[in-house]
């Protein structure tokens, strides 16, 4: 029911709006640049010849613009429809490791990781690498070794240090 009175209000007049749009004032060009202004008329009296080659109107051209004929036509479409009779694999997921609680609904696809997990075992590898080696790590999150040796060859958690300056003494808190 919304949809007809949209359509009854939109169509309401059209041609009596379309006519007035149309007879409207059309909009006037811009206004020149006073530097330009005074280029022009100073090029307008050097050659007047130029002021009637303006306003003229070439037949020739207009009779080229009107044999112009554009066709276009969709291209085809590019792209394969995939085959429907062949179902896909589902996918494998594996819940979050740790007490994640604000992504709990969380599943995650077999080879990859959350960045909590990531931190995470990045910063036990750091604290403890005799206990969480590069085989348990694969083994616990479903990871390629070479994956795993890879990431904790070149990724490395924020660590900051806070030296004690040399000359003053240190503030002791409260």
């Amino acid at each position: 029911m919304g949809a007809a009175v949209t359509r009854l209000i939109r169509n309401f007049n059209l041609e009596n709006r379309a006519e007035r749009e149309i007879s409207k004032m059309k909009p006037s060009r811009a206004p020149r640049h006073p530097s330009t202004k005074n280029r022009l008329r100073e090029q307008m009296s050097r050659h007047p010849e130029i002021e009637g080659e303006i306003s003229r109107k070439d037949d020739r051209l207009l009779s080229f613009l009107k044999d112009v004929y554009v066709d276009s036509k969709d291209p085809a479409p590019s792209v394969q429809v995939k085959d429907a009779g062949t179902p896909q694999e589902p996918k494998e997921f594996r819940l979050l490791k740790g007490q994640h609680f604000d992504t709990m609904n969380m599943n995650i696809p077999r080879g990859k990781i959350s960045i909590e997990e990531a931190l995470t075992l990045l910063n036990n590898h750091k604290l403890y690498p005799e206990k969480c080696t590069a085989e348990k790590i694969a083994e616990e999150y479903h990871l390629e070794l070479k994956d795993v040796n890879s990431l904790l060859k070149y990724f490395v958690t924020f660590e900051v240090k806070i030296f004690p300056p040399v000359d003053k003494k240190a503030i002791q808190s409260k």
